[in-house]
């Protein structure tokens, strides 16, 4: 099952630049939540704070709590690196293990982590892998191939099924469907839809019809004067989208700015 996500009071910096400034904000569990707002609003960065990609960048840096379920991510003695593998991250651009196979990219992560103890387990958990990323019935005649081999939105899925081989609770996705042609991000969106009936997952998009249609919550980020990005308002999706509190939340998705 998906696992609740709050952030309490999370800052982020790059260096001594302040990214973004006092996020509170609880996303709740088998839920499809969206960030939006303009670039440079600190949305990909309060991503990355989630599972604590953010600290990889040189001199970055997070303050507050972060909840992944009953775990606060970031306090003193919990390794980042099992933080990562129990929150799947997908990126903006699909990004397969270029000399690695369709089955080696999924398996990959289970077999650094000893997740499975023999390779009747590991087949099992690259199909389950797959099918959960609605790509088994494409590729399964296809496993030994190379995964750049398969197309755009093929891709992007087999990023998918590789993190959900580490059987996190969280699935984050930062643009998943900006370098995909329509039907391949139709592909992406009907599948979101699915994987909230066992994951807790949190998207960020530009695109605004896309967080009207697969959202259940919708979170807009905006940045001040100060170019430090804050949370202006979040509720569900009908809400933001038919009457947000905040006259920016409505400025921004009927297009007057952003």
């Amino acid at each position: 099952m998906g696992a609740t996500v709050r952030a309490e009071d999370i800052s982020a910096w790059y260096g001594k630049k302040l990214a973004i400034r006092d996020m509170n904000l609880e996303m709740k569990p088998n839920k499809v939540t969206a960030l939006i707002g303009p670039s440079g609003c600190g949305k990909s960065t309060f991503l990355r704070c989630i599972n604590r990609m953010h600290e990889v960048i040189p001199a970055a840096r997070v303050g507050g709590d972060m909840w992944v379920g009953d775990q606060n991510v970031y306090s003193r003695g919990v390794d980042p690196v099992k933080v990562r593998a129990q929150t799947g991250m997908v990126f903006q651009r699909p990004n397969p293990f270029p000399t690695m196979s369709i089955y080696d990219n999924v398996a990959a992560g289970p077999r650094l982590s000893g997740k499975t103890r023999n390779k009747k387990e590991l087949d099992a958990l690259v199909e389950r892998s797959l099918r959960r990323a609605a790509l088994w019935h494409e590729v399964k005649d296809r496993l030994k191939e190379p995964a750049t081999g398969l197309s755009g939105g093929q891709q992007q899925r087999i990023c998918i099924a590789r993190a959900l081989a580490m059987e996190p609770g969280v699935v984050l996705l930062d643009e998943p469907t900006s370098a995909l042609d329509p039907i391949a991000s139709y592909k992406i969106e009907e599948l979101m839809n699915d994987l909230k009936e066992e994951y807790t997952v949190i998207i960020v998009t530009h695109n605004m019809q896309q967080a009207a249609r697969i959202a259940d919550f919708t979170a807009f980020m905006l940045a001040g004067e100060d170019f430090v990005g804050e949370l202006i308002e979040y509720a569900d999706t009908k809400t933001i989208f038919s009457t947000p509190k905040d006259k920016r939340t409505e400025d921004y998705i009927t297009g007057r700015f952003g």
